[in-house]
C-alpha cells in the first residue's frame, strides 16, 4: 500500500507493467481484488482496453463462474462475471504479489473457461523462495521486483 502513496512510484510501475504488456496485444486486464484492482485498472486505462475484476464468492452481480483454488492451509474461490472475456481475448493477468500462485493460476483458469487467451502473467512483486512462478508453468510470467529470501524488507 505505501507504493500507491507515492505519485512517482505508482507512475513507474503503471508505466513498465504497461510496457512489458503492450506488444502482447492485450484486449482485457484482469485482477483480483483487492489491490490487484488498483494497478490492474490503471494499467488498462494506460493500453486503452478493458478491466475485469476476479472477486470473492458473493460480491459479482450478475452470472458468473466460480474457480475453486488451494492454499497453503485449505481452500478459497474467485468469481469472475460469465460474460467478463469473450472468447478469443487477449488477456493480461495482474495481481500485485506472486507467492505461491494458487490465485493468479485459478484466475487464469477461469479466463480459459471463457475462451480467453492468457498473453501474459504480470505481478509487482514475486517472492522467488515460494513456487509461484512453477505453479504458472506455461504461462510467460514477469515480475517488477523480486524477493529471493524469506527476510523481507520492512
Amino acid at each position: 500500500m505505501p507504493l500507491f502513496q507515492d505519485p512517482a512510484g505508482l507512475r513507474h510501475c503503471v508505466l513498465a507493467l504497461s510496457a512489458w504488456a503492450e506488444p502482447r496485444g492485450v484486449d482485457v486486464v484482469l485482477g483480483a481484488e483487492a489491490r490487484g484492482f488498483i494497478l490492474g485498472g490503471a494499467v488498462a486505462h494506460e493500453l486503452g482496453v478493458g478491466f475485469a475484476a476476479a472477486r470473492k464468492p458473493g460480491k459479482l452481480p450478475a452470472e458468473r463462474i466460480r474457480q475453486e483454488y488451494a492454499l497453503e492451509y485449505g481452500t478459497d474461490v474467485l468469481e469472475l462475471h460469465a460474460d467478463a472475456i469473450r472468447p478469443g481475448a487477449r488477456v493480461l493477468v495482474h495481481d500485485d504479489l506472486l507467492a505461491t500462485g494458487g490465485t493468479a493460476k485459478a484466475k487464469c483458469e477461469l479466463v480459459e473457461r471463457l475462451g480467453g487467451e492468457v498473453v501474459g502473467v504480470a505481478f509487482v512483486v514475486e517472492l522467488t523462495f515460494l513456487p509461484g512462478r512453477a505453479r504458472l508453468a506455461g504461462y510467460d510470467v514477469m515480475s517488477l521486483v523480486t524477493y529471493d529470501t524469506e527476510a523481507l524488507p520492512g
